[in-house]
């Protein structure tokens, strides 16, 4: 017993070591981790394409030239609307304080006793309003080592078949299995395809709805609710809490209705109806772990670990699987489905 705890006590100890060691290198870790991710998405289209008689080296080239493109696009309208929203932030920030005064004033009437610069210093507006555009940022201070990303991200994929035929000769020569490495590969595409699509859609939709509404800036906010949409149980309120608010001080009270009901609608459909249904067995992760993984790895790698917080829980926890040692905390961290299954094995 007394052995037990002092090895549980190793491992607390071992793992905060290596917590505090991935933290410290972050600015190293966070380009070879997102290039990995984009090599693995990459792979399945280069294969697609070699299959079509393309050369591989030439497959590499047309599908990082694709992705490229497709991130330049999306790097021009947040970096214009940004831009544009920014030179008017100012103006809907004194809008929603001097909003916010009047509402306390009106409950001070009342009887109410509420201190106003407490409050306004406790629910500041230019916070709220630059919340996502501070996120954003992020993800685009990350991304100014594209270039790195880039190199990293090639030299992956040139490695993929070396890399394939390396891994069985080391089952052959030795007897182990590695393929889970295949299994994280193919839950990672089959998790962030469906995730793109799914966000693909939502963002299109909450652009489509805000321009009938008539908000402004409707394209910005349709891009943040696509890339928000990655972060898991939080990210669609978050993209939509600025987005109401610029609502209220636009168009009142009804647009700002309007606005909520429009996220709403397409959340709910896009994200409790239609995703767990083309995600079908699921992630196999308890909601709980998911939003843990959500606090942790955004702990550790900021708004960037946030948005990739499901595959690299997903990742350990098919490692943790592999050993009979560490299987315990992979059923902690699955789902209550798995468990009932596991104890039918038993």
């Amino acid at each position: 017993m007394k052995a037990l705890k002092t090895s549980l006590t190793l491992q607390l100890a071992a793992i905060i070591v290596i917590i505090a060691g991935v933290m410290t290198a972050r600015s190293l870790i966070l380009p070879v981790t997102l290039a990995m991710f984009i090599s693995i998405i990459c792979t399945q289209p280069i294969l697609w394409l070699e299959k079509k008689k393309i050369p591989f080296s030439l497959a590499i080239l047309i599908v990082l030239v694709s992705v490229g493109l497709i991130l330049f696009l999306f790097g021009g309208i947040i970096g214009n609307s940004i831009s544009a929203f920014m030179k008017d932030a100012p103006k809907y920030e004194d809008n929603l304080r001097q909003m916010l005064m009047s509402i306390i004033d009106d409950l001070n009437n009342t009887g109410a006793n509420i201190n106003r610069r407490q409050l306004l210093d406790l629910i500041d507006p230019g916070k709220i309003l630059s919340f996502t555009t501070r996120a954003l940022s992020e993800v685009g201070r990350i991304m100014s080592d594209s270039f790195l990303i880039l190199l990293i991200t090639i030299f992956m994929l040139l490695e993929t078949k070396t890399f394939i035929n390396k891994t069985r000769l080391v089952e052959k020569i030795h007897g182990n299995s590695l393929k889970h490495l295949d299994r994280i590969g193919k839950s990672i595409r089959h998790y962030l395809s469906i995730k793109t699509v799914i966000s693909l859609f939502t963002g299109l939709f909450i652009w489509i709805w805000l321009l009938m509404v008539g908000v402004e800036y409707a394209i910005l906010w349709g891009v943040i609710a696509f890339f928000l949409n990655y972060i898991p149980s939080i990210g669609s309120i978050i993209a939509a809490i600025p987005t109401v608010l610029l609502a209220l001080l636009q168009l009142g009270v009804g647009g700002m209705i309007w606005t909520g009901i429009g996220y709403l609608l397409v959340n709910v459909v896009m994200g409790s109806v239609i995703e767990p249904r083309v995600m079908g067995k699921g992630l196999g992760l308890s909601t709980l772990v998911v939003f843990l993984s959500l606090i942790i790895w955004g702990y550790i790698f900021g708004t960037v670990g946030m948005f990739l917080s499901v595959p690299l829980t997903i990742t350990i926890k098919i490692m943790l699987e592999q050993n009979e040692r560490t299987q315990w905390i992979a059923i902690l961290l699955g789902t209550g489905d798995e468990t009932i299954e596991i104890l039918k094995e038993q």
